[in-house]
């Protein structure tokens, strides 16, 4: 728990989502934990505690195999919130009666507001929601009243009948249940009484104690790509340890075309060193074509050449005990379920990837962050709106938008792809307005025409998105001559592609990279 700060507790019972309702609560100013379902109550309401989360999750509640849960945490004296799964496990655990629905409901739903006092405040009549489940309650506990229906789901939302816990079937937190924000606050602020005293300004302050405790008089090894999140991370540490940090930047030859240039003049304030890799990181991606195992290989050969840095930086600093990365939450939730039994969707190089025998310890000061709260955090930390604002690049680098194998002619084929995908995206000043956007090269040739001959070349995939957290994400409906523009740069420009497609899949069900 921070102390000092009003805390939400999030029981996490496996849902891909459960890191959203942190991000959801922590935008309102108020602290949060995720604690895995399984974890035994406390004998006591922990000092700061507030109220209690239930989150979603795969499972049913009759399954044998059911997540186990600990009733006792409904006898602790706080306000409940149960969503999903959640209100599923506070329906039987009162009495009430969850079934198999005879239509299962995944996607946008309209909900009928019955009462809106209390949890539906301010919330329109006739409200758009997000439906994932395939339960539902069919009959409430007794006393418990229904807050709203939907046409395949009677018992949307219901509250005990002293207003102390409340469920909803959807899910609130995320962006497509637009008026999900006003529910989370209704519930933080009118049941909870929260006070909302939680910002970024006290984020660095705690964590910036928080890395000087764990340090010490050690020094830290900060794994440094050029993007957003490991700048955030030196930056942060920089301020916590100061000349105790040390900033290395691995060209792995998977870099966007002049990418090594810029991050050496960018960072140049930093103690960084440039480490030309390229060989070594394409030797060993040779013949691989499955994407678990280029990031597992790319983990690997990071942490080799990490160690190796470490070790030449012994004479001069001393030992280097600690590596620093800016690992976030979706890169978490994505690769392994580090507090609850939520389903692993790909492994990230910095997450799933790293060896067992590693010799350095980890420092992940943003492991609990979304990207938009990191962005917050480096404009806190004084970093330049260019540097903060830049769009994601995956920790694997183009290997991952590469499907197939990674060979060196098809890196320096993307490379230039890539550069005039982000050339007319700039120019065409929609840059920042997009989370993303990128080209893919796909392992497939295609019959064309150039000059009256006949081409056998490579197909590109464009690739642009809209998203606040990596979590989920619709595609960006860009202007059609933009999308002409620059195709007819790729194809003329570009020798050895001849087709240029255009992704229009959301997240979910696609992921954001195609590996």
């Amino acid at each position: 728990m921070q102390q000092g700060h009003q805390s939400i507790l999030i029981l996490d019972f496996g849902s891909q989502y459960t890191q959203l309702i942190a991000r959801r609560i922590r935008e309102q100013g108020v602290y949060c934990e995720i604690r895995p379902c399984n974890e035994s109550p406390p004998s006591a309401v922990p000092a700061g505690t507030i109220g209690l989360v239930l989150s979603g999750g795969p499972a049913s509640v009759y399954d044998d195999d059911a997540p186990p849960f600990d009733d006792g945490w409904l006898a602790l004296d706080l306000p409940v919130l149960g969503i999903c799964y959640g209100m599923q496990m506070l329906a039987r655990a009162d009495g009430g009666q969850v079934a198999r629905a005879e239509a299962r409901e995944y996607g946008r739903a309209d909900v009928d507001v019955l009462d809106d006092d209390g949890l539906f405040a301010g919330v329109s009549p006739r409200t758009e929601v997000w439906m994932s489940h395939g339960d539902h309650v069919e009959e409430p506990p007794p006393g418990w009243r229904v807050l709203a229906s939907s046409r395949n789901c009677p018992v949307a939302a219901m509250a005990s009948a002293d207003g102390r816990r409340v469920a909803l079937q959807f899910h609130p937190e995320v962006t497509h249940t637009p008026e999900g924000v006003t529910l989370v606050r209704n519930f933080l602020t009118g049941m909870c009484g929260a006070r909302g005293d939680w910002t970024m300004g006290s984020f660095v302050d705690e964590q910036v104690a928080r890395v000087r405790e764990m340090v010490g008089e050690g020094h830290v090894l900060c794994a440094m790509s050029g993007g957003v999140d490991s700048a955030v991370t030196a930056a942060l540490l920089h301020r916590a340890i100061g000349p105790q940090l040390h900033c290395v930047f691995v060209d792995n030859g998977v870099l966007r075309k002049g990418e090594r240039k810029q991050v050496a003049e960018e960072f140049s304030e930093l103690d960084l060193r440039v480490v030309d890799a390229r060989d070594r990181f394409l030797d060993a991606l040779a013949g691989v074509e499955d994407p678990e195992r280029k990031r597992k290989v790319i983990g690997r050969v990071f942490i080799e050449v990490f160690e190796e840095e470490a070790a030449e930086l012994k004479d001069r600093v001393g030992e280097i005990s600690w590596l620093a990365q800016g690992t976030l939450y979706p890169d978490v939730i994505e690769s392994v379920s580090f507090r609850g039994p939520s389903a692993t969707i790909k492994s990230h190089h910095n997450v799933g990837g790293l060896p067992e025998r590693m010799r350095m310890s980890l420092i992940e000061p943003l492991r609990e962050l979304f990207k938009d709260e990191v962005r917050l955090l480096g404009l806190e930390l004084g970093l330049h709106a260019d540097r903060v604002y830049r769009q994601p690049f995956p920790g694997p680098g183009l290997a991952v938008r590469i499907l197939g194998e990674v060979t060196r002619a098809r890196v320096a084929l993307l490379q230039e792809v890539d550069a005039v995908v982000d050339e007319e995206i700039r120019s065409a000043g929609l840059y920042r307005d997009i989370w993303q956007s990128f080209a893919v090269l796909l392992p497939v040739q295609s019959v064309g025409v150039m000059g009256d001959a006949r081409t056998y070349e490579q197909a590109a995939v464009l690739r642009a998105v809209h998203s606040t957290d990596g979590m989920t994400a619709r595609i960006v409906r860009l202007p059609w001559p933009l999308l002409e523009r620059i195709s007819t740069r790729i194809i003329n420009e570009v020798r050895g592609v001849n087709r240029v497609c255009y992704d229009i899949s959301s997240k979910p069900p696609a992921t954001i990279e195609w590996e």
